[in-house]
């Protein structure tokens, strides 16, 4: 199978195995409405294939996912209900990662190049993350709108990996995304796809029925420990902090210009957009 849609390339690059490509490549695969109707329309679509026995979810051209597309309306078109009351959006996004957490079929995260704010998100939702070896992988917008919607890293890497993430901002690389239990392995972004394909046909070997099970068992074990309840809780904080004046400044900030608006945000720490090596 091989299919493009406006915004995924879907192929099966070997037997069970279903790749889909996020595809906006001049936008550095930003998420849009659009864009994530299609994946999870798609995603779900893989889940219902009795072929499909892993999925493997990357990005096309320089990154695996910039974040969210902030020229674009997110209360418009969105891919499935959730109520517009006060912090929607976080609910929203929230309840997204759940779905990628509740397909009985493993998801495997191929990350290069930028995996920042919403794509850590995205990644993160995934069963298993395999990561360049000079990836980034950050969540940037903490420096002047909110923590993230998804409050995925104080259970993915520990308090104090979680907490230098959220003070600074900055991002880590893929080796070290590894040591802090963010992603499993990291490669040479050379051999990256590869590797992750060798991971996928020794997943696609084990009978679909009991991987379901087999995912289940590490989920309820998760949620023993109140995994699912205190991500839910964190988009009340989320949802908080976009009433600070702070944030409400930041937001005149981007609607006034986009691009001038997030160079204020980084260049005094000299990273991402005005990193004069990006």
């Amino acid at each position: 199978m091989q299919k493009k849609l406006e915004y995924l390339l879907i192929e099966d690059p070997r037997p069970g195995i279903r790749r889909i490509s996020l595809n906006r490549p001049d936008k550095r695969n930003a998420l849009c409405n659009p864009l994530r109707e299609e994946l999870f329309n798609s995603l779900e679509e893989a889940d219902a294939d009795s072929e499909v026995k892993v999925i493997v979810l990357s990005g096309a051209g320089s990154c695996f996912c910039a974040g969210y597309d902030l020229s674009y309306n997110n209360r418009e078109d969105m891919p499935y209900h959730s109520s517009k009351n006060d912090g929607f959006w976080p609910r929203h996004v929230v309840e997204g990662a759940f779905k990628i957490w509740d397909l009985a079929t493993p998801v495997i995260a191929q990350v290069h190049g930028y995996c920042l704010a919403g794509g850590t998100e995205l990644a993160a939702s995934c069963d298993l993350v395999y990561v360049a070896n000079d990836a980034k992988i950050g969540y940037p917008v903490v420096r002047s709108m909110s923590p993230p919607d998804n409050q995925i890293f104080p259970w993915l890497m520990g308090m104090r990996n979680a907490m230098e993430m959220m003070l600074t901002g900055e991002s880590i690389d893929g080796e070290t995304a590894v040591k802090q239990g963010f992603a499993n392995r990291s490669f040479d972004v050379d051999s990256l796809e590869e590797e992750v394909l060798k991971v996928a046909e020794k997943v696609a070997k084990v009978p679909s029925d009991l991987q379901a099970i087999n995912k289940r068992a590490v989920h309820r074990q998760m949620e023993a420990m109140g995994m699912r309840t205190g991500i839910r809780a964190g988009t009340e904080m989320q949802a908080l902090a976009m009433h600070s004046k702070s944030t409400q400044e930041h937001l005149k900030e981007l609607s006034s210009g986009l691009k001038e608006a997030l160079t204020k945000r980084d260049e005094e720490f000299g990273d991402y957009r005005t990193s004069k090596k990006d």
